[in-house]
């Protein structure tokens, strides 16, 4: 069965529903990587991992969590996303408040 493509909005709107799951501790980084893979790119783990210049096997430990990867790696990765890695508070509640604050505006 064939991949239906998502619109800009469907694809930013999956990816901010991914991101906040992860900020929530609901899944980890290697289910949005495996999930972002799929449905935004529709590649292979084999067209993934030569697009961003690591082996299938790295990519497959990473969506399965069993990596312990570098930033730079975490980085590489996720570029392709449109995503890089960053810091957030490790306490949920801290995560939790700077979820729910709004921009201010400009």
């Amino acid at each position: 069965m064939k991949r239906k493509e998502l619109s800009s909005i469907e694809r930013e709107a999956l990816l901010m529903a991914l991101l906040s799951q992860l900020l929530r501790e609901e899944i980890s980084s290697g289910q949005v990587l495996r999930q972002l893979r799929r449905e935004v790119l529709g590649m292979s783990q084999t067209q993934y991992a030569e697009l961003v210049g690591i082996s299938r096997r790295t990519l497959s430990d990473l969506e399965a969590d069993k990596a312990s990867p570098t930033l730079a790696l975490l980085n590489q990765v996720f570029r392709p996303l449109g995503l890089q890695t960053g810091l957030v508070p490790r306490n949920r509640h801290l995560r939790e408040r700077l979820l729910s604050v709004e921009s201010p505006s400009a």
